[in-house]
């Protein structure tokens, strides 16, 4: 009997580890020329979208449709001992609270956050052309000057699924 347990051990973890590197094998990392930074995205999925507006910079789509996970990166340089709350609480009077059905979570207190940066996590509720939709804000510090404002964005009904690829791409942020 304890052979057979063994052996079921030994099954499951060879299972788990297959698992493991067939999901590692999928990520793939993002580095451009002119880009400071490098992240992994989780699956063929999430690709790199070039906006040319006012400059052209990279935002990130997951499939065709922004509902499925979408993400926005932004540097801010910032005075000396600017913490992610005193940005978060700009981000909120100035373009958050116009979106329709604004709800921030968790009272607006955010989480922290770390994977090769550290920082604060916050979250928000708002609606989209009639779809309820979520919004994460990964407020990475670089240095005391400096944080990197990673904004996602996703369909409620999408979020549960997709939040731990989010939290993912997240971590994986560095600087080049």
């Amino acid at each position: 009997m304890e052979v057979e347990a063994l052996r079921n051990i030994l099954l499951c973890l060879s299972f788990l580890m297959t698992l493991a590197l067939t999901a590692n094998a999928q990520s793939q990392s993002f580095s451009r020329e002119g880009v400071e930074y490098v992240l992994d995205l989780p699956s063929p999925s999430w690709r790199a979208v070039t906006r040319f507006d006012v400059h052209d910079h990279v935002e990130f789509i997951n499939g065709t449709d922004t509902r499925n996970g979408y993400l926005r990166l932004r540097k801010n340089l910032v005075a000396s001992g600017t913490n992610a709350a005193t940005l978060f609480a700009e981000d909120e009077k100035w373009d958050l609270s116009r979106l329709p059905g604004y709800v921030v979570c968790s009272g607006g207190k955010g989480a922290e956050f770390s994977g090769r940066l550290r920082g604060t996590l916050y979250s928000y509720e708002f609606v989209k052309d009639g779809t309820n939709m979520e919004g994460r804000l990964y407020y990475l510090q670089a240095d005391n000057r400096t944080f990197y404002v990673l904004h996602f964005t996703v369909a409620s009904e999408k979020s549960a699924r997709l939040l731990p690829e989010i939290d993912f791409i997240a971590r994986s942020f560095r600087l080049k």
